[in-house]
């Protein structure tokens, strides 16, 4: 099993647009598929003119470990960030510049190597024609796990992926495209913090009703199940904000579930921990909770992805800890865009 849309960006974009209404309707009113890229962004950087450009659009945890990290071991890096991000958010140093990437930047005359979490984002699509217009490299980091319905890599990307079958399933038989296993910054960092578990206590449910891969009425059904058959308490994604999602919430406390606050860390959780294909699993594997996976229907894709990331069923022994590899995966992306492995 592979993509669903391996090659086509345009094709994958229809789908997840066909997933949230208030996307179609932005489709509709504009008149096109979607918004021209962002030209004009951010640049923080330590040194005048970076060699490496690292494209990182987001605070979350995720993007931190994969892309935020790589700046401890690359002196000559640059930080590229939205405009409306506030780089102190992510603590970066070093002069802020406004660059426009669809002309020239001076700032910008050296970088011979471009890394982002892929080219289906706004800044990261920015940045990849910016790339194949310079003619350099440019690298995609893997930032959490995959499913079927992840986006297609970028023509000619070299990949940096979290294990052989992730770099496998993600380039889904092309052969435009380089990979390179290199491990999770993520699950190392998780790993660094284990937690005092308490495993006799009521289990948390990770929540996903956000997630467009599996249907919501499937979500909620396996959700509301297994925290009235568990007393779990249920926590929320961040992205949990939306309205059916609040109502959700509010039916689930009327019947007696607690709903944790949308956005409660996964670092504060010692207790066992139960999600349908949320990376939040394996981090409290690698941090040494007991953990498990569950849904009331599971497809056929949802089994293979339980399966290639060693994701134990509820009622099985728990989820293993996922190995990590010798090299700080961090260290490892650096090494890959300075030109060599360690």
């Amino acid at each position: 099993m592979g993509l669903i849309h391996p090659t086509n960006l345009d094709d994958w974009r229809a789908w997840q647009r066909g997933t949230d209404p208030i996307a179609r309707l932005r489709a509709v009113r504009s008149g096109g598929p979607s918004e021209a890229p962002p030209t004009r962004a951010t640049l923080v950087a330590a040194v005048d003119r970076p060699r490496h450009l690292v494209v990182v659009e987001s605070a979350n945890p995720s993007s931190r470990a994969a892309l935020l990290a790589v700046l401890d071991h690359l002196p000559d890096a640059g930080l590229l960030v939205p405009t409306s991000l506030d780089p102190a958010l992510l603590g970066a140093a070093g002069t802020s510049t406004e660059v426009d990437l669809g002309g020239g930047s001076p700032r910008l005359a050296e970088v011979d190597t471009v890394s982002a979490a892929g080219h289906y984002t706004g800044l990261g699509g920015a940045a990849y024609d910016w790339s194949r217009r310079r003619g350099a490299r440019f690298v995609t980091v893997q930032h959490g796990l995959l499913t079927p319905y992840a986006p297609p890599l970028a023509p000619g990307t070299t990949l940096l992926a979290w294990s052989a079958a992730d770099a496998d399933f993600w380039r889904s038989g092309r052969d435009d495209v380089t990979t390179h296993v290199v491990g999770s910054q993520l699950l190392r960092e998780a790993a660094a913090r284990p937690a005092e578990v308490h495993p006799d206590d009521r289990p948390v449910f990770l929540g996903q009703l956000h997630g467009a891969e599996l249907s919501r009425w499937g979500m909620a059904r396996t959700a509301g199940g297994f925290c009235r058959a568990t007393h779990a308490i249920y926590r929320p994604h961040p992205s949990e904000r939306d309205r059916l999602s609040r109502w959700q919430h509010a039916l689930w406390r009327r019947r007696g579930i607690t709903v944790e606050d949308p956005g409660t860390p996964l670092t504060s959780i010692d207790r066992p921990v139960v999600g349908m294909f949320s990376t939040g699993v394996l981090e409290a594997a690698a941090r040494g909770i007991p953990s498990w996976v569950t849904h009331v229907a599971p497809p056929a894709w949802l089994k293979e992805f339980w399966e290639r990331y060693g994701l134990s069923r509820w009622g099985d022994d728990p989820t293993p800890a996922p190995s990590l590899p010798p090299v700080e995966p961090a260290a490892a992306i650096a090494a890959h865009l300075v030109g060599g492995a360690p």
